[in-house]
């Protein structure tokens, strides 16, 4: 070999890549540490009220918000219009604002339905309703219509009712539509309890019970354009099987999620109906689980943990309701709970992260990381990750978002087998400026700085709490840190 192959020799050696030695990394491999998390669109909902405002949440304690029931996110608040309207025009708010202010002061939020027929009480729909003229039909729970009947449900087209109900509804919209403090409202103004159920009282056949559907899903839709609507699977038919249904369809193409209210009410194997329905829905929209009174459904032998799990792996279930007394229901079930936890909605992991030990500042340089979703639903509200720098007093120094990468996509998979996605993001921390002398300036001092990683919105504020140690009260994660040093001249 002469001299000036042997010189090209060693340049090629030194400059090929995998020659060239990177500088130093820091490596981490986050491990879930299997807490409860409460992020939007997901969570157990509390039975406030079940119907009757006596039961369950309402009897708390008002300094009580059930800070032990782990994954709580939202309160339900189930009753009957009479009690919101009693006279016409005159609203008793308050029903809904005082759980909704006691809860909300720590961030849970409220869910509510308003029901026009229940099983215990004659007037849901308020009297004034039927005085104005709106037809009905008198009915004994049970037995169905009766002259005398001790109940009463409305006729679900007639337009005197509907227009009382629009006017409403329009009220409601004004306090709660696009309420940050609401998870979501159901279309409850149709069949026994706000489930779709017409075969107590108004006997419709399909062709009925669709076009009530399709109307009282638009009066909704019209007055609560911005927030999460839920219908019950029972208007497509409590047993009825099949992926499609026409009411359940005209719900999906409203943008309308699936709740079932049916979950564990009878023993195996009808233990559910409608998990193949909610196949259409889960990809797009949150699907709210209800299981049976806890009591009642323990009576009659329906009751079974490992069911209730499945129901959330078979829905791709993001809510479950908690329709019982809490804490019996806590203690009885707390394994269950843990593991619905552990599955129920989305659970974004950070699987790994990687950055150099040191660089330059204003030197761009290379995040690598590794997310996975180990939850049954995606991720709907979305959220972009966010690398935040700290100094030693735990002021933000630096704050970096990767819009090109959503959580959102993430694909969810069997338990403990969920996708894995690798993520390669450019970092600048400080980007450097030429001064009218030609000087490069930069705003950050160098230093060593703690590392952070947070998911949130694309101005980086975080927003969803992750499965990881290290939290700074804001949803934002230490993983460990970084020295920055001076620009070369």
């Amino acid at each position: 070999m002469n001299r000036f192959a042997a010189i090209a020799t060693i340049l090629a050696l030194t400059l090929h890549p995998a020659f060239a030695e990177d500088p130093p990394r820091e490596v981490v491999h986050p491990v879930d540490d299997g807490r409860a998390l409460v992020n939007p669109d997901m969570g157990w909902t509390l039975h406030y009220y079940s119907n009757i405002i006596t039961n369950y949440g309402s009897k708390l304690e008002p300094s009580d918000t059930l800070a032990d029931f782990p994954g709580l996110s939202t309160v339900y608040l189930r009753v009957p219009w009479a009690f919101l309207e009693p006279e016409e025009g005159k609203f008793n708010w308050s029903l809904f604002d005082t759980p909704a202010r006691r809860f909300g002061a720590r961030g849970i939020k409220v869910a509510i339905r308003v029901t026009s027929t229940e099983s215990w009480m004659r007037d849901a729909t308020p009297r004034w309703v039927q005085a104005a003229g709106a037809k009905g039909v008198n009915f004994a729970f049970g037995k169905g219509p009766a002259k005398d009947g001790p109940l009463w449900e409305p006729d679900y087209l007639d337009p005197v009712f509907l227009a009382k109900l629009d006017a409403f509804l329009a009220a409601m919209a004004k306090r709660y539509d696009g309420n940050p403090d609401v998870a979501f409202i159901d279309v409850g103004s149709f069949g026994m309890w706000g489930e779709g159920h017409t075969g107590f009282g108004a006997q419709l056949d399909d062709a009925q019970t669709l076009a009530a559907v399709k109307v009282h899903v638009d009066l909704y839709r019209k007055h609560f354009p911005r927030t999460l609507l839920a219908i019950s699977d029972d208007v497509a038919g409590p047993d009825k099987p099949g992926a499609h249904q026409p009411a359940t369809d005209y719900a999906l193409s409203k943008g309308v999620t699936l709740r079932d209210d049916s979950i564990l009410v009878q023993p195996p194997p009808r233990s559910w109906y409608h998990a193949e329905m909610a196949q259409a829905f889960w990809p797009k929209l949150p699907v709210v689980l209800e299981h049976e009174h806890y009591g009642g459904s323990k009576q009659r032998n329906a009751w079974d943990g490992g069911l209730l799990l499945k129901s959330v792996e078979d829905y791709h279930a993001s809510y479950m309701s908690i329709h019982w007394w809490p804490r019996i229901e806590l203690e009885e079930n707390r394994e269950t709970i843990d593991r619905i936890n552990r599955r129920m909605g989305y659970r974004i992991q950070l699987r790994s992260a990687s950055w150099p030990r040191e660089t330059a500042l204003g030197d761009p340089f290379t995040l690598e990381t590794s997310w996975a979703n180990a939850g049954v639903a995606p991720c709907y509200p979305t959220g972009f990750p966010a690398l935040t720098l700290k100094d030693e007093k735990g002021g933000i120094v630096s704050v970096n978002v990767d819009e090109s990468f959503d959580v959102r996509t993430l694909e969810v998979g069997p338990p403990e087998a969920a996708p894995v996605k690798a993520v390669r993001s450019e970092v600048v921390v400080a980007m450097p400026h030429r001064d009218p002398m030609g000087v490069f300036t930069v705003s950050t001092s160098p230093g060593t700085y703690d590392v952070f990683i947070s998911v949130g919105r694309r101005d980086g504020a975080p927003v969803l709490a992750l499965p990881l140690p290290n939290d700074d009260g804001a949803r934002r994660y230490k993983l460990g840190r970084i020295t920055l040093t001076g620009r070369k001249s």
